[in-house]
Formats: structure tokens, sequence, C-alpha cells
């Protein structure tokens, strides 16, 4: 049940979405953000064409709101006139009865003062200027953007055009949406950002630099006043490099060492965690449970290296054999699971003979025969994830018992 502070929210004209940070997911919405953004759901709203945020995880924000960081995201609404951006500021808030959550406030940032357009169409570099020095001399790749003219790019400093491999001419020629991987969808999003008031937390977004390549980048833009010029000044930092490391640590995380498949944590992850909801697989899959028979006995007679590459090879027949929208998890051991969504009974079965026959004829040189068993079931209406899995198990059991290499339903 949600506190009751949170129905004063409806009394605002200001859209207001209340997030559990852990699940992602929305536990309240005021009456002018469900009007605003209907059916759509949290990924889409942040993930969407003219969408930008920090971080991806919304627990990565938690330490910097702690410590009162300003953050914004740009989020991406659905309308009947086309996808339009809203800029959303971010705060933790606590209420009785649940975590800490975080509030994302909806175009409520207070816009800097308007000023007359930008006439940078003559913009000089006023090299005896402070700002001149300060943009020249550092060792962060910056753009001098203006808004008012599409996003052109006026100036760049050197760490900027080694960044992005470009002469100063040819650089000064383009616009932002060049060389951003959005295209001409990021107009509307720095549209919105040219109206923050600055001092927020860096956007992430990809670049293309002059030969063709990509880098993920964090660019932090804010307004600056030269002269009677109102433009942006556009702070990129390359995190490509960590973009790197992230992923690949992902990828450990949610894969076996041995095999490249899905580990039982991602399996879990699938069936219980938020991800489950966006994958209706609760209530609509079928599992197949694969054993290697008399697999002690391989690793006993030619050795633990043979009983991986067993193991190795027994997961490529379950890729082949597997359609698109299938999940194969290395289970533990000698197991692996397979988690077929949509799926018929009839068609698991069938599924699970292909296995078993490709298996039993698989011929590779220096590579002992093997069999394998399966067990398969059908996700029944309120079961639970532990009770499917003992009546697989205790099907693949009654296959090892009836002389293994065999199939059989639960």
């Amino acid at each position: 049940m949600l506190p009751a502070e949170l129905s004063a929210y409806h009394y605002l004209t200001t859209p207001v979405w209340v997030v559990d940070p852990d699940d992602e997911r929305v536990v309240f919405a005021n009456h002018a953000a469900q009007a605003l953004a209907g059916d759509s759901s949290l990924t889409s709203l942040r993930f969407g064409a003219l969408s930008a945020c920090a971080q991806t995880r919304l627990a990565h924000y938690i330490n910097d709101l702690k410590h009162q960081h300003e953050i914004v995201e740009i989020w991406t609404f659905a309308t009947p006139s086309g996808e339009l951006p809203l800029r959303c500021r971010l705060s933790l808030a606590t209420f009785p009865t649940m975590p800490p959550v975080i509030l994302f406030e909806g175009a409520n940032i207070p816009h800097a003062a308007t000023e007359s357009p930008a006439r940078s169409a003559g913009y000089p570099s006023r090299r005896h200027s402070f700002y001149h020095r300060f943009f020249t001399t550092t060792t962060a790749p910056m753009l001098l953007i203006d808004p008012t003219r599409d996003g052109r790019i006026v100036d760049a400093n050197l760490a900027a055009l080694r960044f992005y491999g470009y002469g100063r001419e040819e650089m000064c020629q383009l616009h932002t949406w060049e060389i951003n991987t959005l295209g001409r969808q990021v107009l509307p999003v720095m549209a919105e950002i040219a109206r923050l008031p600055g001092g927020h937390k860096p956007l992430y977004f990809v670049h293309r630099m002059a030969d063709g390549s990509t880098r993920h980048v964090l660019t932090y833009a804010g307004p600056i006043i030269i002269g009677s010029d109102r433009l942006m000044l556009c702070i990129i930092h390359d995190i490509t490099e960590q973009k790197r490391l992230e992923q690949e640590l992902e990828h450990a995380a949610l894969r076996d060492s041995l095999t490249g498949l899905l580990n039982r944590r991602q399996f879990y992850a699938l069936t219980e965690g938020p991800a489950s909801r966006h994958l209706l697989l609760k209530n609509d899959y079928c599992l197949l449970l694969v054993d290697t028979d008399n697999f002690k006995a391989i690793n006993d007679n030619f050795g633990h290296l043979k009983g991986d590459e067993v193991l190795v090879q027994l997961s490529r027949i379950l890729e082949t054999c597997s359609r698109a929208g299938d999940f194969i998890f290395r289970w533990g051991g000698e197991e692996f699971v397979l988690m077929l969504p949509h799926t018929p009974l009839e068609s698991a079965v069938e599924l699970a003979e292909r296995i078993r026959d490709s298996v039993t004829k698989l011929n590779h040189e220096g590579l002992p025969g093997f069999t394998v068993s399966v067990g398969v079931a059908r996700h029944q209406a309120g079961e639970t994830i532990d009770e499917i899995f003992k009546r697989v198990d205790k099907a693949l059991y009654q296959a090892k018992n009836d002389g293994r290499n065999k199939v059989l339903a639960a």
C-alpha cells in the first residue's frame, strides 16, 4: 500500500514520477504524469529517441543524490503530433513504509533568463579574453555551439580537433547533429538542454569521429554569454574505455566462463526480477533440463579437459537447435536449462528430441561419444519457479532411470 503522502502530488500541475531505483519501476505517478505518459513504460521514457541520461542504471545515481548533486534527464514522450522531449530533475525522497525512491519532476527546472538570439554568424574568437585563453589551453575537448543555428559548431579547441579528427575550418562547418549518432533527433534534446541553468551532471551520448568510428562520451553543455552572443559551451569526456570495461564486467557477471552461455544468476533475474514483467515469461513458457549422461565416467576416463570440451560442444548444439528468443543457461556441472517462451509442450518435446538426436550423431575428432537425457515441463498457472523445477527434475530423473538418452515430459 502506497503512503498517503504521495496523494498530495496529484494537486500539482507538474508531472511527478516516484521510481524504485532497485527494481527500476514506477511506484507512483501523479495525475499530470499519467496524462502525459499514458501507458508508456519507464524504459521507453528514459531511452526513447529523444532521451538522454547520465547513468543507465538508476541505482548509480543514489550516491550523487545523497550529496544533493544536480541531476537531470531528458525523457521522450509520444504525442499525437510526434515525439517530444521533457527535462526531468531527479531528487532522493523517503516515505513511510518505503525504501528510498527517486523523484522525477518534469519541466519544472527554472530556465535561464531569455536572451536575445545569438549573433554567432560573425562570432569573433576574442583572443584577448580570459575565455579564449581558457578555451584554447585546456586539455579537455570543448565545442562552442549556437543552438539557434541548428546546433552549428562555431568554435572548437585544439583538444576537440584532435579528439574528433577534423581541422578547425572543417569542424566549424559542422552541426552537433552531424557528430551525434542520434542525427537530427538530437536537436530537440539540445533545445531542452539549452534551457537548463547549468550545474547538472553530464549526459551520455555516442559521437562520430571524422574517420567514421564512434566514441562513448559524457557531455556537459551549459549556457555561456560572450559579448552579446548567447551560446552553449559543450565539454566532452571520452568514456569509451570505461564503457568497454563495464560491458566486459556485465558479460562476465551474466555468462558462464567455460561455455559463454547465460548463468544461473541470469535465469533468476529473468524469471523473478523486474525483467520478467517485460519478457512475459511468468505464465507462458516451457523448461528443458538437459543432463549429460555418465559425465563422471567421461572425466574419469578421459580427463577433466576432455570433459570441458564435451560441455562446450553440447553448448554449441543447444545454441544450434534452439530458436530466436529462446534462453540457454548452464545450470551447473553437466546440467543445462533451456527456457522456451510462448511454446506449447508438444513443440518443446520436439526441440528436446532434436537436441538428443544431434548429440547422438555428434562425431568430433578427439572427443568421446556421449548422450543426454532431457526433462521437459510447461509452466502451469500459479506455479512457482521451484515448483516447475521439481516437475522437470523428476521427469529428467525418470528419463535416466529408463536407460538414459531419452526425453520425458512432466
